[in-house]
């Protein structure tokens, strides 16, 4: 029985090492010319481009800031009336209207009669001092016959005096309720445009009732909120481009600066007077441009930039690299720091310098230390848009 599990176990053994054996002869070969494959070295082709260099270019200096448009100066125009009904409203939001322009009336019958009661209280009150004065005028004349006392005389001239300040105030009383019809019908304080209506037809009002907001002299103002920082550099009638939401543009020109800064932002109000035929309205959020002159600065086209993880990248070869007659450059990536842009244009403030070559155009597929082939190197830059 040992002997045949012997015998059994040395088949077994004898059998697998036949298929091992066998498997390595079939497969061998195929195995062994993937292994050579593998180990072939790889051939990449290098991304044609060309080069360029970056060029000094005169670029606007200019603040840019935030804002809204609001009125000039915005007139409440309201009632002196007091407990009177609307009767007619002449003029609506949006309406242009020049300065006594008649806005709106109210009802005047009460104030009529008021003051045809306050004429004739006149009258009475002028007879009655009229008859007082001759009375007095007699009693002089006979001051020093002995027909009157003085005391008498006295009496006489005092009802005068009396009499002269009841025609007064009868004359004082007819004015008030002349006030009071004029002030039955609302006029414009100035020219401009409506910009708010309260008034209604058939509402009763009281006296300081609003009634209309008009803007004087239809005159819109930015009022541009810029850093601290940059307050030395704005100067009043400085040139300012503004532009609204809905993409039209405008100049305007700075009219004064604030005296206070604000406590929680630190900004300061600049306010800037805006062109009358200006698409602005009150109440528009605009963004603006303080012009403050040109300066040169280093710029490359937009092309030319690669943005990858928040950064901005360019693509450098070597001067030396260059010059060299390979076919294949490499090139490095290179990070800068941008500030204005102008059209095309963008400004490099740091990180490269104005002899450098780097690739025009297609950095987006590249990575440093990449074999590139240059295939032009005089590439001139486009015209800086304004």
């Amino acid at each position: 029985m040992p002997s045949l599990m012997k015998l059994f176990s040395v088949n077994v053994i004898r059998n697998s090492l036949l298929v091992v054996l066998f498997a390595g002869v079939l497969f061998g070969p195929i195995f062994g010319h993937a292994e050579k494959q593998n180990e072939a070295p790889s051939t990449t082709s290098a991304l044609t481009v060309t080069l360029i260099q970056p060029q000094q270019t005169a670029l606007p200096l200019k603040i840019f800031a935030n804002g809204n448009i609001a009125a000039w100066q915005e007139a409440i125009i309201g009632s002196e009336a007091n407990g009177l009904r609307v009767t007619n409203v002449l003029v609506n939001v949006g309406d242009v209207v020049k300065k006594g322009q008649l806005l709106a009336d109210f009802s005047a019958e009460s104030i009529e009669a008021e003051l045809n009661q306050a004429k004739a209280n006149l009258s009475e009150a002028e007879a009655q001092g009229k008859d007082a004065i001759n009375n007095a005028e007699r009693a002089r004349t006979l001051q020093n016959t002995g027909a009157m006392s003085n005391q008498q005389i006295d009496q006489y001239v005092t009802a005068a005096d009396v009499a002269k300040a009841r025609i007064d105030v009868a004359k004082a009383a007819v004015d008030l309720q002349k006030i009071h019809l004029k002030n039955t019908k609302i006029y414009a304080p100035d020219s401009g445009v409506i910009s708010s209506r309260s008034a209604t037809i058939g509402a009763v009002v009281g006296a300081g009732t609003e009634l209309f907001k008009l803007i004087r002299q239809s005159r819109l103002e930015w009022r541009a909120e810029v850093i601290s920082a940059d307050l030395p550099k704005i100067k009043t009638g400085m040139q300012v481009n503004v532009t609204v939401a809905d993409g039209s543009s405008f100049k305007g020109r700075v009219r004064k600066v604030s005296p206070t800064v604000d406590l929680q932002t630190r900004n300061i109000l600049v306010y800037v007077d805006l062109p009358a035929n200006s698409s602005a309205k009150a109440g528009m959020f605009a963004k603006g441009e303080f012009v403050l002159g040109q300066s040169k600065a280093l710029t490359l086209p937009q092309q030319a930039l690669v943005m990858r993880d928040g950064f901005t990248y360019v693509f450098v070869v070597k001067n030396e690299d260059v010059q060299k007659d390979d076919d294949k450059k490499m090139v490095r990536q290179v990070k800068v720091q941008t500030g204005r842009r102008i059209g095309n244009l963008v400004e490099i403030v740091s990180g490269l310098d104005a002899k450098q070559q780097l690739v025009a155009t297609g950095g987006a597929f590249l990575s440093d230390r990449d074999l590139v082939k240059v295939v032009s190197s005089n590439v001139v830059l486009p015209p800086a848009k304004k």
